[in-house]
Formats: C-alpha cells, sequence, structure tokens
C-alpha cells in the first residue's frame, strides 16, 4: 500500500484495517507457507479493489463497519490468491519487483499458499454475506476470471488472435472483479439498484482501461533498463492490444515475429517494440484506453454530488494516469 493513500486518510485508515483482518486470517502452522505469505504481503500493492469499493461504500447511507471490512478483505484476498497462482502459470520470476513465490519457495508451496489464501476467502464469504445475493456473484466472479484466463490460454501463441478476443480476456482476468469491487461497495454501503448499477459500469471501465494502460507500458522501453526484462508477454505468446493493432496496421512488419516469439532475443524484442510504436500500436492502444477512462469519467460525473464523487473521480484520474 506504501503512501500511496495517503492524501485520503479515511480510506487509508481502512485498508489498514483491512490488512490487519488479512494478516489475522492468514495465520498457518506451516513455516515455510508463512514465511511465503509475509514475503508476499512485504510488496505492498496500492490494495485499488478494497479502496474502489470503500469509495463506493460511501453513497450509501447504512452500513455495518466490520462486515465492510470483511467484503473489502476478500476482494483483496481473492486478487492476491490470483497472482500467486498466475505466477505458477507464467513462471514469472518476480512480483512487484521481487521475486514471485514461486520461484523463490518452488512451485508446490506457491500452490498451497495461493489455496490457503483462498481457503480464508471462502470464510470471509461465507462470514459477512451468506444472505446476500452477492455471494453467489462471488461464485460468478472466480468463474468469469478463470474463463477469461482460459480463453488468454487459447489464443496464446496465435498470431490471428482478434482485439475483440483480447477484450475478452482483459475482461474476465481484470475487470471483473474491479467490477465487483465497485458493485460491492455500493450494494454494502447501502445504496440504491440504480447507484449500484452505474458502480458495476463504472468498474468495467476503469477495469478495461487499467489494463490496456498496463500492455501499453510493456511496449515502453524508454521506462525500462538493460538488465529488466523486456516484452515477457510476448514471450509466452501472449499478445496484446498495442501488438495486435500494429500488426492489423502493419502485418508485413509484425507478423515474422509472432511465428516463434519465445526464440526472439533481447535485440529483436527492443526491434519489435520500435516497429510497434511506428506502425501505430501504442497510440492506437492509448486512444482505446482513453476512451474507457472517459466513460468511466462521465459515469462517475452522473454519481451524487459530494466529497465522495469528488475523490472517486480524483482516484480514477490518478489510477488510469500513466507517463509515456
Amino acid at each position: 500500500m506504501s503512501d500511496y493513500w495517503n492524501d485520503y486518510p479515511k480510506i487509508k485508515k481502512n485498508l489498514i484495517q483491512v490488512k490487519q483482518e488479512i494478516a489475522q486470517r492468514l495465520v498457518i502452522n506451516n513455516q515455510t507457507i508463512e514465511e511465503a505469505i509475509t514475503k508476499f504481503s512485504s510488496t505492498g500493492g496500492k490494495m485499488i479493489r478494497p479502496a474502489l469499493f470503500f469509495l463506493f461504500a460511501d453513497f450509501g447511507e447504512e452500513k455495518d463497519p466490520e462486515q465492510l471490512i470483511k467484503v473489502a478483505a476478500s476482494l483483496e484476498l481473492l486478487h492476491s490468491a490470483t497472482l500467486v497462482h498466475d505466477d505458477i502459470i507464467d513462471d514469472s520470476p518476480t512480483r512487484r519487483g521481487n521475486a514471485s513465490i514461486q520461484s523463490r519457495f518452488g512451485k508446490d508451496v506457491a500452490v498451497y499458499t495461493g489455496d490457503f489464501m483462498y481457503t480464508s476467502y471462502f470464510e470471509l464469504l461465507a462470514e459477512s454475506m451468506s444472505q446476500t445475493p452477492f455471494l453467489l456473484k462471488n461464485a460468478q466472479t472466480m468463474k468469469k476470471i478463470l474463463q477469461g484466463e482460459l480463453t488468454q490460454m487459447t489464443c496464446t501463441f496465435n498470431p490471428d488472435q482478434t482485439v475483440g478476443d483480447y477484450l475478452r480476456n482483459i475482461n474476465g482476468k481484470t475487470a471483473e472483479l474491479i467490477r465487483l469491487s465497485c458493485q460491492e461497495g455500493a450494494y454494502f454501503g447501502g445504496a440504491d439498484k440504480q447507484l449500484q448499477a452505474r458502480a458495476k459500469r463504472i468498474g468495467s471501465a476503469i477495469g478495461l482501461a487499467f489494463q490496456i494502460y498496463d500492455d501499453i507500458l510493456n511496449f515502453s522501453l524508454e521506462h525500462g533498463d538493460e538488465q529488466k526484462p523486456i516484452l515477457t508477454d510476448v514471450q509466452q505468446g501472449i499478445f496484446t492490444l498495442p501488438l495486435l493493432i500494429a500488426r492489423d496496421h502493419a502485418p508485413e512488419m509484425i507478423r515474422p515475429y509472432l511465428e516463434a516469439p519465445e526464440t526472439l532475443t533481447r535485440d529483436e524484442l527492443i526491434q519489435l517494440a520500435t516497429h510497434v510504436d511506428q506502425a501505430g500500436g501504442r497510440s492506437g492502444a492509448l486512444i482505446c484506453a482513453e476512451k474507457f477512462t472517459n466513460k468511466a469519467l462521465s459515469e462517475i460525473q452522473q454519481l451524487p454530488a459530494g466529497n465522495s464523487r469528488e475523490a472517486l473521480k480524483i482516484v480514477a484520474t490518478q489510477l488510469l494516469e500513466r507517463h509515456y
């Protein structure tokens, strides 16, 4: 979490309570897994999903503070568990600039750690929302996240993947949980159904824009250095929006790199990033991301006037702000 929420003391206070709730849940009589959890927790993260949850909870009138903390903690635990398992699947050596659990402790420990996080997530669901429609919605969200990952897997190393395929992938694997976070905030904060529906739409737009901006950054060589791995998604056969747009604009330039991307050298990856830029891949993806950002901000502007709306507008802009 670091100092990201310093300008929002109320949110920061809530997020500290969420971290404490999670820490109390993730206690296990296994020294290795305990250490893995500690290492993962120390890497930080902005806690975007529970923060959005609390921002939308402010639009309602009836709140149970203890319930809000538990629901927010469940969102962060689900996110954390998916990250741990994603790193196993991707064989990723790092997470948030530090060694990933699977690279530091091995895949077995990483699987058990992710599974333990899931069990704590399920406990929180049972305690905080068993009599609400959001118990089912959480199950549906997990299914959609998995479907997004599976759809991405079927597209892996496919040079004919479409932009539509890409958007379906990120709608599941990234946007779905952000969408749920916003919608749950409105519901458990006591907001009406109209505002809950708007929160869901805002979460969708934020989630899609957030992932597209991250994928643009992956092609931004000016932010790298000689030691940092570049275009790791490409080498894993994951073709994101900047690459797909460039391929459609200049197929003769881009397609040769998509035939065996796992064999590309660092110099070839740098060449590819340059070609993607020249073919309008980054600029085209940026236009798409800005459309989703503007959609989110337009929906936010229609929320009830007040401090909560202004705070959400600023936070959403900051979350979707990138430097190119």
